[in-house]
């Protein structure tokens, strides 16, 4: 088995870490290869196992992700520091299952008919940063509003609970290859209207951005892609998942209570 260690700097990361490899070095044919992973072991909180997504994200039908967090609960990572014993004990005791959520393909066109792709884990959004964005939002091939605002955010279903959520968007469950769209502060008058609520997609259809506007500025995951002349931005669910390996994997409804209503002690 192939595994590598992604993590973040912090002092109990790092203690946790050196704790993990000393356990893993005592197991029959554990390499540990960077390069060429079959398994990523994730030490930090969800920005570490993002982080190593798209350091990965060329690789990543082939790779299972394993996030143990020694912060803040997090969406993508199962397993506490305290718990490395018995995770690593576990990766050991059975046969390799996953659990595969979908991810966003994004395609940019510019005016030169240049095409530049990215894959995103929880969601990509396009703005303006010094003036509102205009733009003909289109699903499937049908002029569906003329957009006029902050920007728009497309979401996969398990980045619906992060930046989606903030703007208004619905809480979607990762089984659902869905597609979220949510306005970012839109202006509706006479000649600009939009829906002024977040939509949810279907899994083979998809949106299409057209950018009034030589400069906007695109992120993929938190990113910062600054887009010059850009033609179009096409956004749909990707035929590539992220596979999460199945053991200990937490229940997706017991995350989203965990994270935002919290024990039902702390409300009495």
């Amino acid at each position: 088995m192939r595994i590598t260690i992604a993590h973040n700097t912090n002092q109990e990361t790092l203690r946790v870490v050196a704790h993990l490899r000393k356990l893993l070095e005592t197991k029959e044919g554990v390499v540990f290869d960077a390069k060429y992973p079959d398994v990523v072991i994730t030490v930090g909180g969800d920005g570490t196992l993002i982080n190593a997504f798209h350091r990965y994200e060329n690789q990543i039908s082939s790779i299972r992700f394993i996030g143990i967090h020694t912060g803040h609960l997090g969406f993508y990572t199962d397993w506490r520091g305290p718990e490395v014993d018995k995770m690593v004990d576990a990766l050991f005791l059975r046969e390799p299952e996953s659990a595969s959520y979908p991810l966003l393909e994004v395609e940019l066109l510019t005016e030169a008919n240049e095409k530049k792709h990215f894959l995103a884990l929880n969601e990509s959004a396009v703005k303006r940063i010094s003036h509102t964005l205009e733009a003909k939002v289109y699903i499937d091939d049908q002029l569906f509003e003329n957009f006029r605002g902050d920007g728009l955010c497309i979401s996969t279903p398990t980045g619906s609970t992060g930046y989606n959520k903030s703007l208004g968007g619905a809480v979607i469950h990762p089984r659902l290859k869905a597609l979220q769209m949510a306005e970012i502060a839109s202006i509706n008058n006479r000649i600009f209207r939009s829906l002024s609520s977040p939509i949810v997609l279907a899994p083979e259809q998809w949106i299409t951005v057209i950018p009034d506007a030589d400069h906007c500025v695109m992120t993929v995951d938190g990113r910062r892609i600054n887009v010059r002349n850009a033609k179009q931005i096409e956004y749909r669910i990707s035929s590539k998942e992220i596979h999460f390996d199945r053991f200990g994997h937490t229940h997706f409804w017991s995350r989203v209570q965990s994270a935002f209503i919290g024990d039902k002690d702390d409300t009495i």
